[in-house]
C-alpha cells in the first residue's frame, strides 16, 4: 500500500458487515457455502484488517435466527424450545464464528500477524419500549397465509404478510440503550486485535432496579446498534456494507440515482421524503444520520467487496456533517 492510501484510511474504524456478506439469497445455507462466501468477503476486506490499527466489526444475522426458529418448530415435538434471545445468541456465536475464522486465514494467508476475537454481546433495551407492544421485525422464512395460521397457532408467533411476497413471523425490535460489554470490547481493540461482536444487533437484554439482567423476545436492529456502539468506543468513522455499491434515491424507477456525496442536511430530507424502504436501505439510513447527529466524521455505505476503495472515496455513498 502507498502511503498516500495509507494516509486516507482511518486509525479507528467500525464497519457493519450486512448477512449477505455470508449468506445471500439464493443459497441453501450449508456449512460449506457460508464458509466461501465469508472467504471472499474476508480476502476483500484485507487491506482494512492489515492497516487499520483499532477496528470493530458487527454482523447481521440475517436468515440465521430465522432458521434457528425453524429448526425448533420442526423439532418441537422432541426438543424444548428456547426463547428468542437465546436463539440471538445462538446465530451470533455461529456467525461470528464463520467470520472470525475466515479473517484469520486471510491474515495468515498475507502473512499478517494479527489476533481476530469474536465477543458474544448483551445490548440493554428499555422494558417499556413501544417496540414490545407492536412487533414489526420480519424473520425468516416466507409462507402461505394457510401456513401462516398453522404456525400462529402452534407457536404463537406474530404473522404478517411482507409486501406482497408472502407471510414472515414479526418480533420486537427495541431500541438499543446500552451496549453491556463495550469496556472489553473496547481494551481489545486498543490493545491491536480485530474484534467481531454485537451479531444481529445484540442480545436484547432488560435491567431491573437491582441492576439484574434478563433477555427478552426481541430482536434488535444491527445498523442502530452499530451506532451506539461507535459512539461508546469513541469511534467517528462507519462504514456500513451491504449489497449496493451506492444508496439511491427513486430506487427502481427510470429516475433512478446514486448517491456518491451528499450531506448530512440533504439525506434527511431524502429520508423524510420515503426514498428509503423500510425493509432494506431505511434502517441503515437513520442509523447514518444518528450517527453524523452524534458527533461521527464521516459514514459511508457500499458493496461488501469495495470497501477499501470506498475508504479511498473512488465508490460509496459517503455521508459527511
Amino acid at each position: 500500500m502507498s502511503g498516500n492510501s495509507q494516509m486516507l484510511l482511518p486509525k479507528k474504524l467500525i464497519i457493519a458487515l450486512g448477512g449477505n456478506a455470508i449468506h445471500p439469497a439464493g443459497i441453501k445455507g450449508t456449512g460449506k457455502e457460508q464458509f466461501d462466501i465469508a472467504a471472499e468477503a474476508a480476502n476483500a476486506l484485507l487491506p482494512l484488517l492489515r492497516d487499520i490499527p483499532q477496528l470493530v466489526i458487527t454482523h447481521g444475522n440475517g436468515p440465521g435466527v430465522g432458521k434457528v426458529l425453524l429448526r425448533q418448530a420442526i423439532a418441537s415435538k422432541r426438543v424444548a424450545i428456547m426463547p428468542l434471545d437465546i436463539c440471538v445468541a445462538n446465530s451470533q456465536g455461529g456467525i461470528s464464528y464463520v467470520i472470525m475464522q475466515t479473517m484469520q486465514n486471510s491474515l495468515s494467508a498475507a502473512g499478517v500477524n494479527r489476533e481476530v476475537s469474536s465477543i458474544i454481546c448483551e445490548v440493554e433495551v428499555a422494558p417499556d419500549d413501544p417496540a414490545f407492544s407492536n412487533p414489526d421485525k420480519p424473520l425468516g422464512y416466507f409462507f402461505t397465509e394457510s401456513e401462516a395460521q398453522d404456525l400462529s397457532e402452534e407457536f404463537n408467533w406474530n404473522m404478517k404478510e411482507d409486501a406482497n411476497r408472502g407471510w414472515r413471523m414479526v418480533v420486537p425490535s427495541p431500541r438499543p440503550k446500552k451496549i453491556l460489554n463495550s469496556r472489553v470490547i473496547k481494551s481489545m481493540a486498543e490493545g491491536g486485535g480485530i474484534v467481531i461482536t454485537a451479531g444481529g444487533g445484540g442480545i436484547p437484554v432488560i435491567a431491573d432496579a437491582n441492576g439484574k439482567i434478563s433477555g427478552v423476545e426481541a430482536v434488535i436492529d444491527k445498523d442502530l446498534t452499530t451506532v451506539l456502539l461507535a459512539r461508546e468506543l469513541d469511534i467517528d468513522h462507519l462504514l456500513i456494507l451491504t449489497s449496493v455499491d451506492h444508496v439511491a434515491i427513486n430506487f427502481g424507477t427510470d429516475q433512478e440515482q446514486d448517491l456518491k456525496h451528499v450531506s448530512l442536511d440533504e439525506l434527511i430530507t431524502y429520508f423524510n421524503q420515503g426514498h428509503f424502504s423500510a425493509g432494506s436501505m431505511g434502517p441503515k439510513v437513520e442509523a447514518v444520520i444518528q450517527f453524523i447527529e452524534s458527533g461521527g466524521k464521516r459514514a459511508i455505505i457500499t458493496h461488501h467487496d469495495k470497501a477499501y476503495e470506498a475508504l479511498l472515496g473512488q465508490t460509496g455513498t459517503h455521508i459527511i456533517r
